[in-house]
C-alpha cells in the first residue's frame, strides 16, 4: 500500500496499515476442552482444562473437534511436567507449559491459560498467514519519512496534536481523540523537532523495553499493526517510540529523548540527558564547575575533602527536581566541598561511566605504558573510542582540573592528587574481580593524571 507523500511545508500523519489487524480479527478463538471426571493431584493453578496423565493420541482425539481447542495434560514421559495441547492448522501442537506465578511457554507471561492460548493462536495465525509479509515489513519504513533529519521544519504543532491519524484501510474499533493523540505523539514530536545550531548532533541508540500496549497499536517504524494480547512490541524508555521487536533491530540510532520520559539528572545515561535538554554537556557538570571556579579554586584540599553527605544528597535532589534551575550558590551551600562532592557523585552514579566500559580495557593498558610519549599517543587514539557526549564532557572536566592544578600552591591539589580522586570516579571496571579492580587503581590514577597534564594537547 502506498504511503503518504510528504511535502516540504507540513507534516502529515502516516497511513497505518491494517492487514495484520484484520488477520488478528480472523484468528481462531480459544475453545477449552474440559475434563468431565475429577482428576487427582490437579495443580491448583489449572482449571477443568486439566486432564491428568493422558497420551498424545488421547489428547489429539479430544481436540479434533475444532480449531483453537486446547487442554492441559501431564507428561507420561516426564511425570510432574505439563503440556499445553492446542489444535491449530488441523493438527495438534504440544508446548511445554510452565508456571512461576504466571503461565508461560516462551518469553511472554500470562495471568491465565485462556490469555496465553488467545495470544498463541493470534501469533500462530498471523505468522502462518503472513510470514512473507512480516519478513518484508521493514522495507520502505515510514520512519525514514518522519525522521529527525528529513523534517527539520517547524509545522504548526497544535494543529497536528488535535487531529486524529488517517484511518487504517480496514475496520478499526472507534477510538477517542485522546488515544489517537497518544499513538501519534512520538511521531509528531519527531517531525516537529528543529535541529539547534548550538546543540551538537550526538548519536544515541534507543532504549527499548518490552511493552504491553492497551488497545490497538501500530508500529512507528513500519506502520504495521502490533499483534497479540500482551508484549506486542517494544517502547523506547527515553523518547517513547513504539515499534515491533524485529523493527527495533533496524531503527537508526537517532533517539531524541523526551523530558516527559527522562525524569532524573543523576543516574541518567549521559548522552540521554544532554539530548533531552539539548545541551553540549550535562547541566550539573557545567553548573558545578562554574560555581567551583567562581569561589573555590583556592580552597585547600579541593575535591579531596568531602562535604557533608546529607547536603550533597540535597544538591542531587535539587538537580533531579529543578534541573538547570537548581540553586547551588553560596547562599544555599556555603561549603564548596558540597558542590565538589555533588559533581563527583554525579560521575559515580552514571550508569555508563564517563570513560565507558567498552573503552576501559584500552585505557588501563595505556596506564601500563611506561614511555610517556607512547602513552600520550595511545591516549590520543583511545579518546576516539568515547561517545561524543562523553568526550566533550571529559574535555571540559580536564580543562577545569588543569585550572585547579594551576592554583596548587593554595589548594595543595596536584594532577597526581586529582588523579587519585578522579581515577575510580571516571573509570569503573566492568565486572572485574576485586583483586583485579584493586590493581587497576594505580593505572586509573595515571590515566587521569596524564589527561589533566596534557589536556591542551589531547583535546
Amino acid at each position: 500500500m502506498a504511503l503518504n507523500v510528504f511535502d516540504h511545508d507540513e507534516y502529515r500523519p502516516p497511513v497505518w496499515k491494517s492487514y495484520l489487524y484484520q488477520l488478528q480479527q480472523e484468528a481462531p478463538h480459544p475453545r477449552r476442552v474440559t475434563c468431565t471426571c475429577e482428576v487427582e493431584n490437579r495443580p491448583k493453578y489449572y482449571g477443568r482444562e486439566y486432564h491428568g496423565m493422558i497420551s498424545r493420541e488421547e489428547a489429539d482425539q479430544l481436540l479434533s473437534q475444532a480449531e483453537g481447542s486446547y487442554l492441559i495434560r501431564e507428561s507420561q514421559r516426564q511425570p510432574g511436567t505439563y503440556t499445553l495441547a492446542l489444535r491449530f492448522g488441523n493438527q495438534t501442537r504440544n508446548f511445554r507449559l510452565y508456571h512461576d506465578g504466571k503461565h508461560f511457554v516462551g518469553e511472554k507471561r500470562f495471568e491465565s491459560i485462556h490469555d496465553l492460548v488467545t495470544d498463541g493462536l493470534i501469533t500462530l495465525y498471523i505468522e502462518t498467514k503472513a510470514a512473507e509479509y512480516i519478513a518484508k515489513m521493514t522495507i520502505n519504513p515510514i520512519y525514514e519519512h518522519v525522521g529527525y533529519t528529513t523534517l527539520n521544519q517547524e509545522p504548526t504543532l497544535k494543529k497536528h496534536l488535535t487531529q486524529s491519524p488517517d484511518a487504517p484501510d480496514g475496520p478499526v474499533p472507534a477510538k477517542d481523540d485522546c488515544n489517537a493523540e497518544e499513538r501519534l505523539t512520538s511521531l509528531v514530536r519527531r517531525a516537529t523537532l528543529r535541529e539547534s545550531d548550538l546543540a551538537p548532533k550526538y548519536e544515541k541508540v534507543h532504549n527499548f523495553k518490552v511493552h504491553t500496549f492497551r488497545g490497538p497499536h501500530w508500529c512507528e517504524y513500519c506502520a504495521n499493526f502490533m499483534w497479540g494480547l500482551i508484549a506486542q512490541g517494544v517502547k523506547c524508555a527515553d523518547c517513547g517510540l513504539n515499534v515491533h521487536k524485529q523493527c527495533s533491530k533496524v531503527v537508526p540510532n537517532d533517539c531524541q529523548p523526551d523530558l516527559r520520559h527522562v525524569k532524573k539528572v543523576y543516574s541518567c545515561d549521559l548522552t540521554t540527558l544532554v539530548k533531552a535538554h539539548n545541551t553540549k554537556r550535562p547541566m550539573v557538570v557545567d553548573m558545578c564547575i562554574q560555581e567551583i571556579e567562581a569561589r573555590g579554586l583556592q580552597s585547600e584540599g579541593l575535591y579531596r575533602i568531602s562535604g557533608f553527605s546529607e547536603l550533597i544528597e540535597d544538591v542531587k535532589l535539587a538537580f533531579d527536581r529543578d534541573g538547570e534551575k537548581a540553586d547551588i550558590s553560596s547562599n544555599a551551600y556555603e561549603d564548596i566541598n558540597i558542590i565538589t562532592g555533588a559533581l563527583k557523585l554525579y560521575f559515580r552514579e552514571l550508569p555508563i561511566p564517563l570513560i565507558t566500559y567498552d573503552a576501559y580495557p584500552r585505557f588501563i593498558d595505556i596506564g601500563k605504558i611506561t614511555d610517556a610519549e607512547k602513552r600520550l599517543e595511545s591516549l590520543h587514539e583511545a579518546l576516539k573510542l568515547l561517545p561524543p557526549a562523553h568526550w566533550e564532557t571529559l574535555r571540559y572536566l580536564m580543562a577545569h582540573l588543569r585550572r585547579v592544578t594551576q592554583c596548587e600552591k593554595e589548594n595543595l591539589m596536584s594532577s597526581e592528587n586529582l588523579g587519585i580522586v578522579f581515577g575510580p570516579t571516571l573509570m569503573r571496571a566492568p565486572e572485574l574481580d576485586a583483586m583485579t579492580a584493586l590493581n587497576d587503581i594505580r593505572y586509573q590514577r595515571l590515566v587521569v593524571e596524564t589527561l589533566i597534564t596534557n589536556e591542551d594537547v589531547l583535546f
